[in-house]
């Protein structure tokens, strides 16, 4: 009941209609039920889709640019699922209404100003997994340094309201700026690489085309088991 009368709020604060709905409790595989979490699906509509921000890195040289705040928030993560054996407890990330309201605002006059050559929300898996993601896409490296603090935070923790982006180093100031005018929070953490490598400076260095064999075989291995 909490989770639908926090979506009430979101959809309230957000400005998001629901045109309709589905219950499904029972979709269990064998003995394994599903996640007691609601699955929204939100459509979006681009007036014009030339400003369209795809989620590949796309020029080698690009800066790679954080936005928003990362807190400890490692509950309910696929971090911990995957490190905690499918456990999932503890709190969810905080809610950050306004935030998201800010982060829209910017991608959309980024957008509209078309300073942005991508960008990639960090929900599900965190910075790591978006970053990764945004290079298999492109079929381009990275270099990046996280910034202070845990490791493990910083890589893997779904705080909301963030994104990564990449855009051309001469647009940095002014992008900059825009995100400063609507109080988003921005981290300079590097740069696309033409190196077939994901790079985490002073920690690890992962080669793109394992890692990328690993994402992909995902559900073929699943299957087989």
């Amino acid at each position: 009941a909490e989770a639908i009368l926090g979506l009430v709020d979101a959809c309230r604060e957000l400005g998001i209609p629901v045109t309709g709905g589905n219950v499904s409790l029972y979709n269990q595989t064998g003995d394994d039920p599903i996640l007691p979490t609601p699955t929204v699906g939100v459509l979006g509509v681009i007036d014009d889709v030339a400003t369209r921000i795809p989620a590949a890195f796309a020029h080698t040289g690009d800066a790679i640019v954080l936005l928003g705040e990362t807190a400890e928030e490692l509950s309910g993560s696929i971090w911990e699922a995957a490190v905690h054996d499918g456990h999932l407890g503890g709190l969810p990330p905080v809610v950050k209404l306004q935030a998201e309201m800010a982060m829209a605002r910017v991608m959309g006059e980024a957008a509209r100003r078309r300073l942005l050559s991508s960008a990639h929300d960090l929900s599900e898996g965190g910075l790591a997994v978006a970053l990764a993601e945004s290079a298999f896409r492109g079929g381009k490296g990275f270099a990046v340094t996280l910034p202070e603090g845990d490791p493990t935070v910083e890589l893997f923790a779904e705080s909301a309201a963030r994104a990564i982006v990449s855009l051309s180093g001469a647009e940095v100031g002014e992008f900059e700026a825009l995100c400063a005018e609507h109080g988003v929070t921005s981290t300079r953490l590097g740069e696309v690489t033409g190196d077939p490598e994901m790079e985490f400076v002073g920690l690890f260095t992962v080669p793109l085309d394992d890692a990328e064999q690993a994402w992909r075989d995902t559900l073929p291995n699943a299957l087989e088991r």
